[in-house]
């Protein structure tokens, strides 16, 4: 685990601040996940104009089921109930464009880092270069106080479930390779690359470990869905993703106790009945983002929304709703 100066990283709008709480205790980690599932081999299907509806039989009531009727055009749901494969169930019109994902970066971070189940319980030191970096991005924050001490598993409640981009770099410093801070850092996120190539995701590059573009931090919503579903097969980040708070406590420098509150940004959680969690993301250039996955009736969907509107858990709901009743 290494240690050590600040990469140059560009805007975000907004912070979003996660409570440091005076009281508080860790709640236990719990198994969970999805089945595994070998590389898909579906086709992208244009979106068709329609809108959710009944089962009675004819042309018209099959037009009306051709698709869910949402706002955005970057929009891909799977089928991953299957152990053997992924099937897609719809795509949007621009399922396959290349864009901004903002924080749904976060996903490969978290993947890049559970390759390494046996550091979980590793101890990282909170940098005041992680805090600074947050406030000269204006990026979201789990708000690490710095001294504090906190394991590689804490780190990732703290990156998934505020979504802090403080958390996020404090592992791509731990988790690269290099004598410097910066070197470390494009160390990790090549190894982000690396991971994308591996699962196939052609349309995706990686230049942040958080989702603050350097200009060239893009996906799609078909490659965001596929990485959606492989990181749920991984027991310790589904379990994280599908909490709607988590408390934890960590040393702090002083020697005393530091307690942390983190609620989730993803609002499916509390909203849609079966869902499992996983990433939001919104930022200037990328709109409203949010990969998300459900169960029912022992289906398992997965999906992602990329250059939403703030309708986007709304548009998850209609194509998980969708994808069920198909």
């Amino acid at each position: 685990m290494g240690s050590h100066a600040r990469p140059n990283r560009i805007h975000r709008t907004g912070v979003r601040v996660a409570m440091v709480a005076l009281v508080g205790a860790a709640l236990p980690l719990t198994a969970g996940g999805l089945a595994e599932a070998a590389t898909p081999g579906a086709t992208h299907s244009a979106d068709d104009d329609g809108h959710t509806g009944g089962g009675a039989a004819g042309a018209q009531d099959a037009k009306d089921q051709a698709a869910p009727q949402i706002n955005a055009d970057h929009a891909f749901l799977l089928d991953a109930r299957d152990g053997s494969q992924e099937r897609e169930l719809w795509g949007g019109a621009k399922a396959d464009e290349s864009v901004s994902m903002a924080s749904t970066t976060k996903i490969m971070t978290a993947r890049v880092v559970l390759k390494h189940p046996e550091w979980l319980n590793r101890q990282i030191t909170v940098k005041q270069e992680y805090r600074d970096y947050v406030q000269n991005v204006g990026g979201s924050t789990a708000d690490l106080q710095t001294g504090d001490r906190l394991t590689v598993e804490q780190m990732l409640h703290a990156m998934l479930i505020p979504s802090g981009d403080d958390a996020a770099m404090a592992l791509a410093d731990n988790f690269g390779s290099g004598d410097t801070q910066d070197a470390r850092i494009a160390d990790f996120v090549n190894q982000m690359n690396v991971e994308a190539q591996q699962l196939g995701m052609t349309g995706t590059h990686f230049d942040s470990f958080d989702g603050i573009s350097q200009g060239n931090n893009h996906s799609t919503a078909r490659d965001l869905a596929k990485l959606g579903q492989r990181a749920m097969l991984q027991p310790v980040f589904a379990d994280v993703v599908k909490k709607t708070q988590f408390k934890t406590e960590a040393p702090a420098a002083n020697g005393h106790i530091r307690y942390y509150t983190w609620d989730n940004t993803n609002k499916l959680l509390s909203s849609y009945d079966g869902a499992l969690g996983i990433k939001t993301g919104s930022g200037p250039e990328s709109g409203y983002a949010l990969v998300f996955a459900a169960k029912r009736d022992n289906r398992t969907l997965v999906g992602a929304i990329l250059r939403d509107d703030q309708s986007r858990f709304d548009d998850a709901a209609k194509m998980l709703d969708w994808g069920f009743a198909h």
